[in-house]
């Protein structure tokens, strides 16, 4: 597994160095070092979290960067391991994390800061691919997401509902950089990919060549049936990609979580800079936008931090 910790260091005077920071997420202070723990870099987690960790190393007297990593449940592990200090993680394997259920050999001592936005299921085909249903899938070339990724979480329980042993497929198992290129190099015929809207790796592969998403609305009520619930029916809306129409799919809220023994001021600050920097990380990432302080407490059955639960308490709308 291949982590990469954005650093630049420019010899340069202090208005440029600020502004490599803002966009790189390393302050050149020399306040502590901390992680925000993101995904593959053409993901929503990775951006997202490089433009928080220049906004925070900008405005507190912290070091912050951004680290590439396989997703959801690596960034659940290695924030309760105290490696990072927050993280994004799809609520379904938060879920599983806090409950100590597998991929997770016990529960995980996380907690979340906010809910940020929703993320959706991308079940991605050629644009002529003669493929309309989950079904279609079988004896083709399809990557389920890096293993023990929340992509590939969530893609074996929508196969295991559609009656669909993930067995039978051929799983290349590669992370979101990896299966744009091995789709791009038609060594994959189909992958799945769960992120936010629009992906910045997905516009770019359907900016090269035509791309179709296969719907899946139609096992959403049953995956929530044996999953928790936290799942709802949702649309990618028609031009996104390209695509020519709309396609039902679902979605899983995402949420920013820290590690049950961060300090509550570090964690207040953390959403304190997350909210007033939303409009700016949002001209680079478009997920932000969607950051709503009335809905961000909602992250149940996964508690709020302390520190977290302060600052809504006291901007309270």
């Amino acid at each position: 597994m291949t982590r990469m910790a954005t650093v630049l260091l420019v010899l340069v005077l202090a208005p440029p160095i600020a502004l490599i920071a803002a966009c790189t997420g390393d302050d050149p202070g020399s306040g502590e070092r901390h992680v925000i723990t993101g995904g593959g870099t053409t993901g929503v987690y990775y951006n997202y979290g490089r433009y928080l960790a220049g906004a925070m190393s900008d405005e507190l007297d912290l070091s912050v960067v951004v680290e590439e990593s396989d997703g959801s449940v690596e960034n659940l592990e290695r924030v309760a391991s105290g490696e990072a200090l927050l993280g994004f993680t799809q609520g379904d394997t938060a879920v599983d994390a806090v409950a100590g259920r597998p991929p997770f050999d016990e529960p995980m001592p996380i907690e979340a800061v906010a809910r940020v936005y929703d993320e959706f299921v991308h079940v991605v085909v050629p644009g002529d691919a003669a493929v309309d249903e989950l079904a279609d899938l079988r004896d083709l070339r399809v990557s389920l997401g890096a293993p023990g990724s929340g992509t590939d979480v969530i893609a074996r329980r929508l196969l295991r509902v559609a009656d669909i042993d993930p067995d039978e497929l051929d799983n290349a198992a590669l992370g979101i950089d990896a299966s744009i290129e091995a789709f791009s190099r038609g060594e994959i015929d189909a992958f799945v990919w769960v992120g936010g809207l629009p992906t910045p790796g997905m516009t770019t592969l359907a900016d090269e060549m035509p791309v179709r998403l296969v719907p899946v609305e139609e096992h959403v009520d049953d995956v929530n049936a044996r999953y928790d619930g936290v799942y709802r029916h949702a649309v990618v809306p028609q031009g996104t990609y390209g695509i020519s129409g709309s396609v039902a799919t679902m979605a899983v809220p995402n949420y920013l979580v820290t590690a049950e023994e961060t300090a509550p001021q570090l964690a207040y600050d953390a959403v304190r800079v997350l909210f007033d920097q939303r409009l700016q990380i949002a001209r680079h990432v478009r997920a932000a936008g969607r950051l709503d302080q009335r809905r961000a407490i909602f992250t149940e059955p996964v508690d709020l931090h302390d520190g977290a639960v302060r600052y809504y308490r006291e901007t309270k709308p």
